[in-house]
C-alpha cells in the first residue's frame, strides 16, 4: 500500500513538474527534494486518519512499524517539510521508551494544549445552536457534554465543557434529542474493551456508571488498540475513543453523558453481567419512582440497595431536617439558572426498623 501511494505522488510530480529532472522516481524523499531544489518551495502535509492502520489492523506489528518508518524518513528533518499535520484518534505510537515520531507537538484527549476550545462545541456555541433550532439547552448539555478539557497558556489555565460535534448537529438537524453515537462507533466495539476484565476493571465501569469516578495513570498507555497492561491501559484508550472523559487536574475518568452512558448499557446487556444489568435496571425504577414523587417506592428501593451494598453511610437526621438542611443552607441557588422545577429529597434510615423514609417536595424557582 505504501508502495502503490508512493507511485502515486511520484506520478503526479512527473505530470505536473516536466521540466524538473527527477534523480529516484522510485524514491518520494528524492522527488520531493528535487521538486523543492527546484522551486524553492516546501511542502505542506496534510494526513487525516493517520492512525487507521494501528485502528484496522490491531495485530499486524509489522506493518505498523514499516508504516511509522515510512513516516518518519518521510518527515522527520526534512527541508522540503514546512508543516507536517495529521489527525487521529490514538496518539502517536511508541516504542521502547521513545517516539518513532518524536517530532511532532502533541495535543490529545489527555493533554490538549492550548488547542483544547477547538477539540469540541462549547458551552455558548450549543446554546447558540438550541436557540435557533428552537432546542432545550439544558437537555443538550445532559445528553452531549461532559467532556473535561483544560487548556494551558501563557495566559493561565482555563477550563472548557466541551460537547460532542456530531451528535450535537444530528439533535439539532434531527429536532430531536437521542443516540447518534452508534453511528460512527458501536456498542461492540467497546464491549470488546470492558468485558476484559482486568485489574478490576469491571469494579471501575460500575463505580462510573454509579456517577463517581475513577482515578487512573495515562502514562503506560502505549498508544495502540491492543498493548494493554493494567486497567488504567484499557481506561486511557476510552477516553481517547471518547467513551470516557479525563480530568488532567484530578488524573480522574467518568462517563461523560447520557449518550455514552447509554452504549455502557447496551455493551453490558449482551455480556454476562446479571448483577449489573439488575442493578441498573433497579435504579432506574428507582429514578422512575422519584419523578413520580413516590416516596414510598424510593425508601423500598433503598431498602434493597442498602442490603446489597454494606459500604452506605448516613447522618443522624430525619427526613424533615434533611428538607430544611436543603433550604436553609440555599442549596438551590447554586441552580438559580436551572429553568425547571426541582425535586428536594429528604432519605432517613431507622436503625431500629432497618427501613428507610422518604420524604420528597417540589421546589419552584
Amino acid at each position: 500500500m505504501l508502495k502503490m501511494l508512493c507511485e502515486y505522488i511520484t506520478d503526479d510530480f512527473s505530470i505536473e513538474c516536466k521540466d524538473i529532472i527527477f534523480r529516484d522516481k522510485s524514491n518520494i524523499v528524492r522527488v520531493m527534494q528535487d521538486v523543492f531544489m527546484s522551486t524553492g518551495r516546501p511542502f505542506v502535509i496534510l494526513i487525516d486518519e493517520w492512525d487507521c492502520l494501528f485502528r484496522e489492523f490491531t495485530q499486524d506489528k509489522e506493518a505498523q512499524k514499516k508504516y511509522l518508518d515510512f513516516l518518519r524518513g518521510w518527515l522527520k528533518d526534512k527541508d522540503y517539510i514546512a508543516l507536517a499535520y495529521m489527525t487521529g484518534i490514538l496518539p502517536i505510537k511508541k516504542y521502547g521508551s521513545h517516539s518513532a515520531l518524536n517530532m511532532f507537538t502533541e495535543y490529545s484527549m489527555t493533554d490538549m494544549g492550548a488547542l483544547a476550545e477547538y477539540f469540541g462545541f462549547t458551552d455558548d456555541e450549543v446554546r447558540e445552536l438550541c436557540d435557533r433550532y428552537d432546542m432545550d439547552f439544558e437537555e443538550a448539555r445532559a445528553w452531549y457534554n461532559g467532556y473535561k478539557l483544560v487548556s494551558h497558556s501563557k495566559y493561565g489555565v482555563k477550563k472548557y465543557a466541551m460537547y460532542s460535534p456530531k451528535s450535537v448537529v444530528e439533535a439539532m438537524l434531527k429536532h430531536k434529542f437521542g443516540t447518534y453515537w452508534n453511528q460512527t462507533e458501536t456498542y461492540k466495539a467497546l464491549k470488546v474493551y470492558i468485558q476484559m476484565n482486568m485489574d478490576g476493571l469491571k469494579d471501575a465501569v460500575i463505580k462510573m456508571l454509579a456517577g463517581e469516578s475513577e482515578k487512573i495513570n495515562t502514562g503506560t498507555f502505549e498508544n495502540d488498540m491492543t498493548s494493554f497492561a493494567t486497567k488504567d491501559d484499557v481506561l486511557t484508550l476510552l477516553v481517547h475513543l471518547g467513551y470516557l472523559t479525563y480530568d488532567s487536574e484530578t488524573e480522574e475518568v467518568s462517563i461523560p453523558n447520557r449518550e455514552v452512558s447509554k452504549e455502557y448499557l447496551n455493551a453490558i446487556s449482551t455480556m454476562d453481567w446479571d448483577e449489573v444489568s439488575k442493578s441498573i435496571k433497579a435504579s432506574q425504577k428507582l429514578l422512575e419512582s422519584l419523578w413520580n414523587m413516590n416516596g414510598a417506592a424510593v425508601a423500598d428501593g433503598i431498602d434493597k440497595a442498602h442490603n446489597e451494598i454494606s459500604i452506605l453511610r448516613y447522618n443522624d437526621k430525619n427526613v424533615d431536617g434533611a428538607i430544611s438542611q436543603l433550604k436553609s443552607r440555599q442549596y438551590v441557588e447554586a441552580l438559580k439558572d436551572y429553568k425547571g422545577n426541582l425535586l428536594l429529597v429528604g432519605i432517613n434510615y431507622d436503625k431500629k426498623t432497618k427501613e428507610h423514609l422518604c420524604e420528597i417536595e417540589e421546589w419552584k424557582l
